[in-house]
């Protein structure tokens, strides 16, 4: 019992000395409120950069890896080109040939071919250029609906054959507002009548879209021959990855006959639907550690920018430090004094930032949800808030540990004397 009495008036003395601690490092900053202003803007420059940054790239990550996540798992991706970013750039395309030897690749089910170009339509008085795609119905419509997520929101998918067309929601809402089914479109001089409505599957192009069946898009377009890109199911029982890589074998050997490269390896992008979650997931990833690295420079020069007044102000508190320590005050107050004081810079500093952070932040989904160029949304979660705080707090802290190690070391007869 006296022992725990003991400890209970020990910590009361403790929380007193830190308040009073607490209350000497509040009214240094506070004299001198420009120069601790400019001292903390670095590190709210640093914390700015991370939230804002930072939440909305994992808000785009999370968007993309939810539309990808809609996708079936046994889907396999075919494009023409050697990478992803030159098949998606490139105006290569994958020829009737080439579809024909994925359909009959082992382990095949279904293949859904994809065309797509951009065509100049008219509703009423209003004119639009739009992306057109055209998909074989009776081929597709079961991937489409079944494996990427796509649903009918109002009336129906087209039929096979006939001038009809269904709209993504953008098109709906914005390209073509007040449009309702049964309106008729005006492409390229012939007439299609919309007899069905998407609903959004969370990507800006994909919304934006009109699809049709092949046949009709080719005469629209004067697209004859093959497509852009190609989706595959696998058949239940075979794995995905072999199946893709027989395909991309099948494709490249018969590229070599054709043209009679030696090499071909690099003639076709083929990927598995997990291959492609993945390699966004790194990439994403990638961006976020860049983000981070380029952001953590910004703190680290605010951090020196601490050390920096937290020396000034050992030197202009010489006599003060003299004092304090002449009536008693040993070297571990007058550390902990001045590390207080250097950490409040670093949470004021974070503080800052992370409001400016979360307000542009948010400032930029709202802009992006009145004009949606994509779908983006900031993820500002309390993890975000708290890693930022605690990084730039600890920073302020370490900036500001040797210049107290300085004022802790100084001799009371010595600092009384300096001018």
């Amino acid at each position: 019992m006296f022992f725990g009495l003991k400890m209970e008036k020990m910590l009361k003395i403790n929380l007193r000395n830190l308040r009073e601690y607490f209350n000497i490092a509040l009214r240094n900053l506070t004299t001198r409120r420009v120069r601790s202003f400019l001292t903390a803007l670095g590190i709210i420059i640093g914390v700015f950069l991370i939230v804002s940054l930072l939440s909305l790239s994992q808000g785009l990550k999370g968007a993309v890896m939810s539309q990808l996540n809609m996708i079936g798992k046994d889907l396999i991706f075919i494009m023409p080109g050697g990478d992803m970013m030159t098949s998606m750039m490139g105006g290569n395309k994958l020829t009737d040939e080439d579809i024909e030897i994925i359909k009959k690749t082992e382990g095949i089910s279904g293949v859904a071919a994809i065309d797509y170009t951009s065509v100049t339509t008219r509703y009423g008085n209003i004119q639009k250029t739009i992306l057109l795609y055209g998909a074989n119905w009776k081929e597709s419509l079961d991937i489409l609906k079944n494996d990427t997520g796509w649903s009918i929101a109002q009336g129906r998918w087209p039929t096979a054959g006939k001038n009809e067309v269904v709209i993504g929601s953008i098109v709906a809402s914005e390209s073509f507002p007040n449009i309702k089914l049964g309106a008729e479109l005006n492409m390229e001089g012939k007439k299609f009548l919309v007899v069905g409505i998407l609903n959004s599957v969370g990507s800006k192009q994909d919304d934006s879209m009109i699809g049709l069946d092949m046949n009709i898009f080719k005469s629209v377009t004067g697209e004859r021959k093959g497509a852009k890109q190609a989706m595959a199911k696998v058949k239940a029982g075979y794995s995905p990855d072999v199946v893709a890589e027989k395909m991309k074998s099948n494709l490249n050997e018969n590229r070599k006959r054709q043209i009679g490269q030696k090499e071909t390896d690099s003639s076709y992008t083929v990927m598995t639907s997990e291959k492609t979650a993945s390699i966004v997931g790194n990439v994403m990833g990638l961006i976020q550690a860049v983000i981070i690295g380029f952001a953590s420079i910004a703190i680290v020069v605010g951090g020196i920018g601490i050390m920096n007044t937290m020396y000034t102000s050992v030197r202009e508190r010489t006599k003060e430090i003299g004092i304090m320590k002449a009536v008693g005050a040993k070297n571990k107050t007058i550390t902990t004094i001045f590390l207080i004081e250097s950490g409040i810079f670093g949470m004021l500093g974070g503080i800052g930032g992370t409001l400016l952070g979360i307000i542009l932040a948010k400032g930029i989904e709202i802009y992006f949800q009145i004009h949606p160029l994509f779908y983006l949304k900031a993820d500002v979660g309390p993890g975000l808030i708290a890693f930022s705080l605690a990084f730039s707090f600890l920073v302020g802290c370490i900036s500001g540990y040797l210049p107290a190690r300085t004022a802790a070391k100084l001799k009371p007869v010595d600092a009384l004397r300096y001018e």
